[in-house]
C-alpha cells in the first residue's frame, strides 16, 4: 500500500487506499514549482454497502504549479491555497460532481529507509451530502518507486 486518505465526514470516516502517487519539484523559467498527484484505488472491498463513500469509489487530489523556493522537499511544510488569480489545487471525483480543496498543508519528511513521505491535511467540499461546510481530510503516503522486474531471455 502506498498510503491512505481519510475524509472525516460527520456521519462516518471515509477511507481510501492510495493506488498511485507522484511528486516532483519542477524547475521552469528560473523558478521551482511543486507538482503532486495522489490517485486512490477504486477497490471497495473495505467499504460497507451503505457507506457514503460508495457513489465515489475513486478520487484524485492534485497540486500543480505551486511556486516553492528550492527542489529540496524533505523537512518542509507548504500551505497551498487557491486565490482569485491562481489555482494550484484540483480534485477529480471521476463523476459529474465537483469538489474543491481548502486549507491545504503539505508536510514532507524522509522515512527510515530514506524515502520521501507526505502528510497532507486540509478540507474538501462535502460532495457526499452537498452541505455548505467543507469537511477535513488527512492523507499519508510515500513516494517509494515501484520495483520493475524485467526477465531476461
Amino acid at each position: 500500500m502506498k498510503g491512505i486518505l481519510k475524509i472525516y465526514h460527520p456521519e462516518e470516516t471515509l477511507k481510501y487506499h492510495i493506488k498511485s502517487s507522484y511528486c516532483k519539484a519542477v524547475y521552469l523559467n528560473a523558478q521551482h514549482f511543486l507538482e503532486v498527484e495522489i490517485i486512490t484505488d477504486d477497490d471497495l472491498d473495505h467499504v460497507e454497502d451503505d457507506s457514503l463513500q460508495y457513489p465515489f469509489p475513486q478520487l484524485s487530489l492534485n497540486i500543480f504549479e505551486f511556486p516553492i523556493d528550492s527542489a529540496e522537499l524533505s523537512g518542509k511544510t507548504f500551505k497551498v491555497e487557491d486565490t482569485d488569480d491562481e489555482a494550484y489545487t484540483e480534485v477529480d471525483l471521476f463523476d459529474d460532481e465537483e469538489a474543491y480543496l481548502y486549507g491545504n498543508e503539505l508536510t514532507f519528511s524522509t522515512d527510515s529507509a530514506g524515502e520521501l513521505e507526505l502528510y497532507w491535511k486540509g478540507e474538501i467540499t462535502d460532495f457526499y451530502t452537498g452541505q455548505d461546510d467543507p469537511i477535513p481530510f488527512k492523507l499519508k503516503c510515500h513516494f517509494r518507486p515501484d520495483e520493475i522486474v524485467v526477465d531476461e531471455d
